[in-house]
């Protein structure tokens, strides 16, 4: 984008009188809108001919980033590319002008994919049932804990009010616990960067309602504890929830349902190639161990003999929306599924496993690698091993930019001062992730011998390096 020409805002575009439509003639008659709808001033609008719009717009848009036009590694969100034949199947009109409340005689292959994308999540996590009423993943967080609180408080078991949480947990888990009513309570991890199963021993009593986790963990790495946590969390009459964010390289090599976790929510835009939206649309599916179908949210879609029915609740279920989610978000994930099939479905996790360790291992000369041995679909490095330049995890993701290339997650987790967690899904090519590993050794090349060059970064973007603490302090909101 040449930003000189085009990088202005709308506004120093206009120029009164100009109009970018026309309108035709008005043979309707004229009609006042009532005094107390009407503004007192007039709207502060730019005036721009057409051809300064289009062409404003049309540039702006090449500004934006996407996994459609680069290679975005960004640990902790897994940016997967959501093939086009997804959003072809979700655009067919069967789906896309569906009404929720037409009749279920009017539309069973719409609720004949609900219900299949169900059972094909529960086979996928080795869990009994799922809804597909969340909208993202942290409202499926919320659900799932909800879910465990009913079943507690269907047993009169009204103590359990904790919630145990690794002290590696991604935010989300102790927010939705906090929305949820829920105390948490924090467990420490080892020198490996996985829980510490003695000081979990010592949390454990008869006021925990659950422990959450994700596995491979925050850190990607994977938790070998598990069965023994299990075991012991059940012991105690608590229930296992799985944090299903983390859920990319599990595909195809093991099952939370089969590790011993009871509630686990998913988020489609991260293991089954949904796209992210800009906020949204979202989809954070929920799914139950048997025996714990009854709690989960109504509506719900179900079967009987061969016909499809919408199953609503009373006023006694769980409810987190009227209707049945994001019905085209969970279109594209069905066809996701069933475009890789079983077989390829498999790959997923042994193929983003494969790129994240080969990342890793091509890097770490060069970038601390605070804990060792095999990641999962993630890793985190803690900033560059020469820290005597002065070059920050910061200034190596504005120098990214500069290249092409999407910054990866930086100063999370918290467990180290410098985080950088690196995540290339199992899409990305050797090709693009070769040109990613001689850039980042680029980067710690320049750290030391041309320091200011990654000081001052991004050097050729649209935008400079921004006062990030003087945006918060005084952010500048209108032109």
């Amino acid at each position: 984008m040449n930003n000189k020409l085009y990088g202005k805002l709308i506004f120093e575009l206009s120029h009164e009188g100009r109009r970018a439509c026309s309108l035709p003639a008005n043979t309707y008659g004229s009609y006042e809108l009532p005094e107390a709808m009407r503004r007192a001033e007039d709207a502060e609008l730019p005036e721009c001919d057409e051809l300064s719009v289009v062409r404003h717009y049309t540039n702006m848009s090449g500004n934006n980033f996407g996994v459609d036009n680069g290679f975005y590694p960004l640990g902790s969100c897994t940016m997967k590319y959501n093939p086009y034949i997804n959003e072809e199947m979700a655009a067919r009109k069967e789906f896309s002008a569906v009404h929720p409340l037409q009749p279920v005689d009017t539309c069973q292959g719409a609720l004949a994919v609900y219900y299949n994308l169900q059972k094909s999540l529960a086979a996928i996590t080795g869990l009994s049932e799922f809804t597909l009423n969340p909208f993202a993943g942290a409202h499926g967080e919320l659900t799932g804990l909800m879910v465990i609180r009913a079943y507690h408080e269907s047993r009169g078991d009204m103590k359990r009010t904790k919630v145990i949480v690794p002290d590696s947990a991604h935010g989300t888990n102790p927010a939705s616990a906090a929305v949820c009513g829920l105390e948490v309570v924090e467990v420490k991890s080892t020198e490996d960067g996985t829980v510490d199963i003695e000081h979990l021993r010592e949390l454990l009593d008869d006021t925990i309602a659950a422990m959450m986790m994700t596995n491979p963990n925050t850190l990607g790495l994977f938790e070998p504890g598990i069965p023994e946590i299990a075991e012991m969390v059940h012991s105690c009459g608590a229930l296992m929830y799985y944090d299903g964010a983390n859920l990319n390289p599990m595909l195809g090599v093991c099952r939370p349902g089969d590790m011993g976790f009871d509630v686990m929510h998913i988020n489609l835009h991260k293991t089954f190639s949904t796209p992210h939206g800009g906020g949204g649309p979202g989809s954070g599916p929920v799914g139950v161990r048997a025996s714990l179908e009854q709690f989960l949210p109504k509506p719900r879609v179900i079967k009987r003999n061969d016909k499809f029915e919408v199953e609503n609740g009373s006023e006694s279920s769980i409810s987190v929306g009227a209707f049945l989610g994001n019905f085209c978000v969970d279109v594209k994930a069905y066809a996701y599924i069933l475009t890789l099939g079983k077989e390829n479905l498999k790959m997923v996790g042994p193929l983003a496993t494969l790129n994240a360790n080969y990342i890793k291992e091509s890097l770490k000369d060069v970038y601390e690698l605070p804990i060792q041995g095999l990641c999962k679909h993630e890793f985190v490095f803690d900033g560059l091993r020469d820290k005597s330049t002065g070059v920050t995890t910061m200034d190596v993701a504005k120098r990214l930019l500069d290249f092409g290339y999407h910054a990866p997650t930086i100063y999370f987790p918290l467990l180290f001062h410098e985080s950088m967690m690196i995540e290339p899904t199992e899409n990305e090519s050797k090709e693009t992730i070769d040109g990613f590993i001689d850039v980042m050794r680029e980067i710690a090349r320049e750290a030391k011998e041309e320091p200011d060059t990654v000081k001052n970064a991004p050097n050729n973007a649209p935008i400079g390096r921004v006062d990030d603490v003087l945006a918060a302090k005084n952010p500048i909101l209108k032109f």
